[in-house]
């Protein structure tokens, strides 16, 4: 059939291979009726052609983080296993064989559960757009992984860390300052500019983040969620901390707060591993700095700090997010906690008994006061 292109030419589509007329009809409908609805509904279209197709819709709708990622285990991985394959014959077991080969393999559950959720994104792209009558990946073969529940230092060896950077690389040690003492992200650490700091107003505003595509270029985009884009309030020791890393990025070239030696944004990775030097340094155990963002919350929830406040100082997406990653507390919340319960029920059956309760609620007599008696 000939259809018209963007040159005013008219172009000719061939698709062969149908054994007649009648087995030929059903995909010259499916194909007219797609030109209709805005997509290709090619009949010979295999699983590579349509990721490769998706992935270059993707480039300008994804944060360049996400897009690279995706891309990833397009090329990498989606495209070898399933490329061959007719979009419309790819199959739910064609799906569960695959995780299930490289889950016995011994590959990561969640690199295995990254690649399915990436190939279900993109069969859910065409189930919208009318290319496909269902999501082959759904439901995924695999539950989601659960995290590592995540053990945060204690305050003490905070401190301990950040007197070490003091006396190691100041610098740095402003850096974990800020983070360890509002709970922001790396990347909006590193993104946060000049403009967005009011020290006489104690509050930052985060409209930032920054991230290396590839581990190589630089990218300023937008923060993790809506939420994330919001004010952040500033303790003394954070804004002095803000002030010093100020006064250190002279550099003309970029509104940095924090710059290197050079004058160019920090690097994540220059970052995270720096981060580990003064880690191993300073004796204390095994974290990433994304945990010091946990170590924040913590320390608020073991000052008594509600869930509620924690999650807008965190500027999580909803109060659950914040509930289920923080859902295991602290030994000494979770001991506060049973102990009120405690309380509360002897108070109770106190009452029930008719023990007088403002006996029991007061103080025992100092033995030493009573043998001087």
């Amino acid at each position: 059939m000939d259809i018209p292109s963007i040159s005013g030419r008219r172009r000719t589509i061939r698709r062969s291979g149908f054994e007649d007329a009648f087995e030929a009809e059903p995909s010259l409908r499916r194909f007219l009726e797609g030109r209709q609805l805005g997509f290709d509904a090619d009949p010979h279209e295999t699983v590579g052609a349509y990721l490769t197709k998706w992935l270059k819709a993707m480039e300008f709708l994804l944060k360049p983080t996400t897009y690279t990622r995706y891309r990833t285990y397009v090329l990498c991985e989606l495209i070898p296993v399933f490329g061959k394959l007719r979009l419309e014959e790819l199959a739910h077991d064609h799906i569960a064989a695959y995780a299930h080969e490289q889950l016995e393999s011994g590959r990561g559950r969640q690199a295995v559960y990254h690649c399915l959720a990436t190939l279900s994104s993109a069969l859910g792209t065409a189930v919208r757009t009318h290319r496909l009558p269902f999501n082959a990946a759904q439901p995924l073969p695999m539950r989601r992984p659960r995290a590592d529940e995540r053990v945060p230092w204690s305050a003490e060896q905070a401190v301990t860390f950040l007197a070490h950077c003091r006396d190691v690389d100041p610098a740095f040690a402003d850096l974990f300052e800020v983070i360890i003492g509002t709970g922001l992200r790396k990347g909006e650490a590193l993104g946060l500019q000049r403009q967005c700091v009011r020290i006489d107003d104690r509050v930052m505003y985060i409209r930032h983040t920054l991230s290396a595509i590839d581990n190589h270029e630089l990218v300023l985009t937008a923060p993790k969620t809506k939420k994330s884009r919001n004010w952040v309030p500033l303790s003394e020791r954070v804004a002095a901390a803000l002030q010093r890393a100020m006064a250190r990025s002279t550099s003309t070239d970029n509104d940095h707060v924090f710059q290197g030696t050079d004058g160019k944004p920090l690097h994540p990775a220059a970052v995270r591993r720096r981060f580990h030097e003064l880690r191993k340094q300073a004796g204390l155990p095994h974290v990433t700095i994304h945990d010091l963002r946990h170590l924040a919350a913590t320390l608020a929830l073991e000052g008594n700090v509600s869930m509620a406040v924690i999650s807008k100082t965190l500027r999580h997406s909803t109060l659950s997010t914040t509930a289920n990653i923080y859902s295991h507390l602290t030994w000494e919340v979770a001991m506060a906690a049973v102990h009120t319960i405690e309380a509360r029920l002897c108070l109770v059956e106190a009452r029930a008994r008719g023990v007088d309760v403002l006996a029991l609620s007061r103080p025992a007599p100092n033995p030493l006061f009573s043998h001087a008696a």
